[in-house]
């Protein structure tokens, strides 16, 4: 496990370039997105963004992504096991619409800095913040956005791919330290952020999935928004998801049911803590 420390207590880089990045273009981009996602689209002013769903008819939950707003496109920042058929799923809403699509996960790689010391760093690199959740800001040829993977605050950096290992050089000189995948799960469960794929799958409703800053109760119509009202309105959801720590050292497997119905979604051993950290979908 390499960089654990510097991400809990410093600043580390983590090369995510297999996420994925879907471009939409086009007139009708926003309002395609806006009657696709949880949360408020059409709202989103270049420069801005949010975290929003995408659920199928049933309300369950198919995608998750961080919505970047930019001046003539949006990009979708999502996980990697979703990239195609999230592609594929908004690819089959495109009628009449004024939409292009472009997969360019290959073309644009995405290093993110983060940790306790992440604005340090991008400060000593001489890249400018952007100060709000999910918003962006333009470096030279990279975007950056206030977004991170572990839960603890950070950046993600989108550079063009040929440009990554001078981004990389440049983030270690002002002080970010490497840091591996292993190592950014533990400090993501240990912050309990969700990742979807593993705590967020299709099994689960959009309220299960407990993130709220995902959902806009008020936006109008959007597939799946029908039982997303529905369980707002009877508030019929009967597990939640939630970070638990455990007094054990040992991580149970994914889909481990204990006696009053919480099943674990992921887990790992905590070093900073002596204890397993968990998500778990607990019983309401």
């Amino acid at each position: 496990m390499i960089g654990y420390d510097a991400l809990r207590t410093r600043a580390a880089w983590l090369d995510l370039s297999a996420r994925g990045k879907i471009k939409l273009t086009g007139e009708d981009r926003a309002r395609l997105l806006h009657a696709m996602t949880t949360n408020h689209i059409q709202q989103l002013t270049p420069g801005s963004g949010c975290y929003a769903f995408f659920l199928n008819d049933k309300g369950r939950v198919i995608a998750d992504a961080n919505v970047l707003c930019r001046p003539d496109h949006f990009l979708l920042d999502v996980e990697p096991e979703t990239r195609e058929p999230l592609y594929q799923h908004l690819d089959r809403f495109i009628i009449a619409d004024d939409v292009t699509l472009e997969d360019a996960t290959d073309s644009i790689a995405t290093i993110a800095v983060e940790g306790p010391q992440a604005t340090e760093v991008l400060q000593r690199a001489g890249a400018p913040i952007p100060e709000a959740d999910y918003s962006t800001v333009d470096w030279n040829d990279a975007v950056i956005a206030r977004v991170n993977a572990t839960g603890d605050g950070g950046f993600f950096i989108f550079v063009p791919i040929a440009e990554k290992p001078g981004l990389i050089a440049r983030l270690e000189a002002a002080g970010a330290e490497a840091a591996d995948a292993e190592a950014a799960r533990v400090v993501r469960i240990e912050h309990g952020k969700p990742r979807y794929g593993e705590d967020i799958s299709e099994r689960f409703l959009a309220q299960e999935a407990n993130q709220p800053h995902a959902l806009h109760f008020s936006k109008g119509c959007y597939l799946g928004q029908e039982i997303v009202e529905r369980v707002r309105s009877r508030g019929q959801i009967h597990r939640v998801l939630k970070p638990l720590v455990l007094e054990i050292t040992e991580p149970p497997a994914p889909g481990t049911k204990f006696e009053n119905g919480t099943e674990i979604t992921s887990a790992a051993y905590s070093p900073a803590l002596g204890k397993v950290v968990a998500l778990a979908y607990v019983r309401v």
